[in-house]
């Protein structure tokens, strides 16, 4: 059984920490400042995350532990086969909540601090990119997609233009539009 007391703290820390790194920076990224965030002892926060590193490892798994399992709930909830998977992808990009953004934000700040958790990641998509491939869309749409949603993330991520909501909503029917096009074509070629 698992024991709450130490989920629920071990997810303080980890919001702590990445609130740490969206209001201040990385450089401000220590134990004792996510302890006392957190509302815990160091002794505590060391307990779950013995160093920095094991910390920041800590936020990467976590992301994409709930990256992955938003995936799976809207792959769920899809009763189409083909293209399944990137119609999954992009709802969870598209519907990430602000908490969800930030956190990525604070992540990736931390994460390009150490280059074994940017390989983490890498590998996290190379993952990805396979499943995308073999997801029974044409796959030139499908990567076309998956880099137009990416950079939709980023934009939001980093503030560079981002988009307003109806013109997030008409991008997403159109990538949408774009994978259902891309599964008509492959089943012609197919024929």
């Amino acid at each position: 059984m698992i024991n709450t007391n130490n989920t629920s703290k071990k997810n303080k820390i980890l919001i702590a920490a990445a609130d740490i790194v969206i209001k201040q920076g990385v450089a401000c990224l220590t134990l004792e400042a996510v302890a006392n965030k957190a509302g815990v002892s160091k002794g505590g926060l060391l307990y779950h995350f013995p160093n920095k590193e094991a910390l920041i490892k800590g936020m990467v798994d976590e992301l994409t532990h709930t990256y992955t399992k938003n995936i799976n709930k809207y792959m769920l909830m899809d009763n189409e086969d083909t293209g399944k998977w990137i119609r999954a992808f992009v709802n969870t990009t598209f519907n990430a909540q602000q908490d969800e953004f930030e956190r990525s934000s604070a992540l990736l700040g931390a994460v390009f601090t150490n280059p074994e958790l940017l390989e983490k990641l890498q590998m996290f998509y190379k993952d990805m990119q396979k499943q995308f491939e073999n997801d029974g869309v044409d796959p030139i749409r499908s990567i076309i997609v998956r880099l137009a949603t990416d950079g939709l993330w980023l934009a939001e991520l980093f503030g560079l233009a981002p988009l307003d909501k109806t013109m997030k909503e008409r991008i997403y029917s159109e990538l949408i539009s774009m994978l259902r096009e891309g599964e008509e074509s492959e089943n012609i070629s197919s024929v």
